[in-house]
């Protein structure tokens, strides 16, 4: 940091706020720290008094924060998402649709391990609306050595983006509804209305409903039925407990051979499946507490499911940590630590 004079200032950049006081009226920062000194500032400067700077010496080896944030804007920018322009050294990410947010936490860690630079982001792997702010990025000095920017695309390369939205498409929602109780007219199917009401915020299609009580070729039936007709997903309620009479797991497994998981580390929904027919439709078994739970492992999967995404095993071991619900009296999901 140096002073110089006002007139020799074009290009440089200010060290600290300049005040200017316009008298009745108003008191402010004509000019921000991080300014760069433009040939259009000079007169304006001496007006209010100014006719020496500090400002910080810049050289072919240094970068303001504006043109810093842009490059880890063009690190993290990817499939439907805008960025703002730089104010004050920060851009920040905007989503354009509605989506599934993906992140990769590998490249970001590497990016904000660096340091004098940051990016920070809401969780991945959840729902995002069109117009949420996902991102906010900076370099933490006015200027920043170009090498240290080069550092963070060498450790931040990779095959697109670091953010990237997955947006939400029209699915065909065939419902299997298990349990002879339910069959045979003995109690209320309180089950599908649940269902319905979760699958109505996103743009679904419930295509039908089969009811086959607890018989494994009819469940599986019934799965391989909807596939025939178009279903993208096929969602199977109750019957998921390892009782001897729970026979939906096996049926599930007739129809979809693709098994990733049956049971994940998730309160409520530890008796979940997922699986994936050989066309590649995923196929899930819901247990009980879908139906009553305010929040489970279903509100977790669904949303990667309606955006096109092919789970893995792997997945279901990452919800370990935080995959225990605390059944809040007011429920605040998702802006909670549910599954994050």
């Amino acid at each position: 940091m140096k002073e110089v004079r006002v007139q020799d200032a074009e290009g440089l950049v200010l060290a600290h706020d300049i005040t200017e006081i316009i008298a009745g009226k108003s008191k402010g920062p004509a000019f921000k720290k991080g300014h760069v000194v433009t040939k259009e500032d000079i007169p304006h400067l001496l007006n209010i008094g100014k006719e020496h700077l500090y400002v910080f010496e810049m050289d072919a080896h240094m970068l303001h924060e504006n043109d810093a944030a842009f490059i880890l804007r063009d690190l993290c920018k990817g499939a439907h998402l805008t960025a703002t322009d730089a104010s004050e050294g920060k851009v920040e990410l905007f989503a354009e649709t509605d989506g599934l947010l993906k992140i990769d936490r590998k490249r970001l860690y590497a990016i904000n391990s660096l340091g004098e630079m940051m990016v920070a982001s809401r969780h991945g792997n959840t729902e995002v609306k069109k117009g949420d702010k996902i991102a906010g990025m900076r370099v933490i000095p006015l200027v920043i050595e170009k090498e240290k920017m080069e550092r963070a695309r060498t450790v931040a390369a990779g095959e697109g983006a670091i953010f990237n939205i997955l947006p939400f498409t029209h699915k065909k929602i065939g419902i299997v509804t298990t349990g002879s109780e339910i069959l045979n007219g003995r109690i209320e199917d309180t089950f599908t209305p649940a269902l319905v009401k979760k699958l109505s915020v996103f743009d679904t299609e419930v295509t039908g409903q089969e009811k086959t009580g607890d018989d494994r070729e009819r469940i599986a039936e019934a799965i391989r039925d909807f596939v025939n007709k178009g279903a993208d997903i096929v969602l199977c309620s109750g019957g998921m407990s390892v009782d001897p009479d729970d026979r939906t797991p096996a049926a599930i497994r007739d129809a979809a051979p693709d098994v990733i998981t049956y049971g994940a580390p998730v309160l409520p929904g530890a008796m979940f499946m997922l699986a994936y027919t050989t066309q590649g439709v995923p196929v899930m078994g819901l247990p009980g507490c879908v139906m009553y739970a305010k929040r489970t492992i279903f509100d977790l999967v669904l949303p990667r499911i309606l955006a096109g995404e092919r789970m893995c095993a792997e997945d279901f071991y990452d919800y370990g940590e935080g995959g225990l619900c605390l059944n809040c009296d007011i429920c605040t999901y998702p802006n909670c630590g549910f599954g994050k």
